[in-house]
């Protein structure tokens, strides 16, 4: 199924600034690293196939063995586009601003390169670190303590099938485009994508089984919908396109969001914080080059994860052989709401995909008329009530950051 909404383009949402044209050079490499970005799927590239049949014969072994992770073949040249890469003008680029931007994306690129060519090997590990970091000491104690204090919450019946989930979605879309006309959303449900749904190049999939309590779609579509396809419409409208795919180590922030956006928009259990923790605790198993019998025990047994959760966290902790972007999620909200309560706006980080520490560039591009403020929000900043949740996020501990019961959305979305 492959659902797509296409529309002219319209007139941006809110106050625009004054905008111009990249220099030449510049825009030269902002729409090679685009286009370089675009062929390297990786988020494609390291998704296991056949999850389902792996859990059988997991189950079938007394849960102690588990065949090697399977992939698609490949179909890149990477070499070929390692010297693509490597060959752009990024030393002739015009504004020492853009140039230090866009370098940082290459090596970005380039490591991104390194990563899928190691798929499966030894050598994985270590460039999944280089890329997405390892795991802190400080959030592995974080993560632990998260899973010894935070209560899993009332379990709910995975009643919402993927049809709802849809309708949801387009329901959103909808609401979108009567503030941007050019808005537009790939949906694709697939029966073999690894993950209930992903975001990945501004195209929305979702797993053709998936099942999820009610209390728990609209926070999920908050997290998919309002924080990475609206990041990646708002950067696609940027001077600086390289907005829409994300600047270099963009994913912490963009994660960060996502799961903020649950709270925001009603309904964080407890069990999705405990779930970020586990994801940490696997990721540095993974690094230990320990394998999915090992990181199911721990989160099964000693942390009472349920079977299908414990089991999904293993897999994707050991995807391409151990991948340590899931780590990031936790890193990503602990940096983010100390940087709310430091006082920070939030709105400007829809702008576009990027780091915290951007924060100062983004500004920057703004005055240099590189880049603008967003032109869309998430669905839930115009619901009543928006502000004082989010002042009250502004004070909050992560281990407080969700909530014991689903209730009626505190945050009902406008109309």
């Amino acid at each position: 199924m492959n659902a797509q909404v296409k529309h002219a383009r319209g007139e941006p949402a809110g106050a625009t600034r004054s905008v111009r044209e990249l220099p030449p050079v510049a825009a030269e490499v902002d729409a090679a690293l685009l286009a370089i970005d675009a062929e390297l799927d990786w988020l494609i590239a390291l998704n296991p196939l056949g999850t389902d049949a792996l859990w059988n014969e997991f189950e079938a072994s007394g849960r102690q063995r588990v065949s090697a992770l399977r992939y698609a073949d490949p179909v890149l040249d990477l070499d070929a586009m390692r010297e693509r890469l490597l060959a752009l003008p990024v030393e002739r680029i015009e504004s020492p601003l853009l140039a230090g931007l866009l370098g940082e994306k290459q090596a970005d690129l380039d490591r991104t390169i390194e990563l899928v060519r190691l798929r499966g090997t030894g050598g994985f590990v270590d460039a999944s670190i280089e890329l997405f970091g390892g795991v802190e000491p400080e959030l592995l104690v974080l993560a632990r303590r998260l899973l010894h204090e935070v209560q899993p919450g009332e379990p709910l019946e995975a009643d919402t099938g993927v049809d709802a989930v849809v309708s949801a979605v387009e329901e959103e879309v909808a609401w979108y485009q009567e503030r941007a006309p050019d808005f537009a959303l790939d949906v694709v449900v697939n029966a073999d994508i690894g993950s209930l749904m992903m975001v990945s190049h501004g195209r929305l999939y979702l797993d053709a089984e998936l099942r999820l309590p009610h209390a728990r779609l609209q926070p999920l579509v908050q997290h998919e919908v309002g924080t990475h396809v609206v990041t990646h419409y708002n950067g696609a409208r940027q001077p600086l396109r390289q907005l829409s795919v994300g600047l270099a180590q963009y994913d912490p922030l963009q994660e960060g969001l996502g799961v903020l956006a649950e709270f925001l928009s009603g309904y964080l259990p407890g069990e999705r914080l405990r779930i970020l923790a586990a994801r940490v605790v696997a990721a540095q198993m993974a690094i230990d080059r320990q394998g999915i019998p090992e990181i199911f025990a721990r989160l099964h047994d000693e942390h009472g994860f349920a079977t299908d959760e414990a089991f999904d966290v293993a897999v994707r902790a050991l995807r391409g052989g151990g991948l340590t972007k899931d780590a990031v999620y936790l890193r990503g909200l602990c940096d983010l709401l100390a940087d709310l309560r430091d006082g920070n706006a939030f709105e400007p980080l829809f702008a576009g995909k990027f780091a915290l520490r951007h924060r100062a560039a983004i500004a920057q591009l703004i005055d240099e008329g590189w880049a603008t403020p967003p032109r869309l929000l998430p669905r839930y900043t115009a619901a009543d009530g928006f502000a004082d949740t989010l002042a009250r996020c502004r004070t909050l501990d992560v281990a407080h950051l969700h909530h014991a019961h689903p209730t009626p959305l505190p945050l009902e979305l406008s109309e």
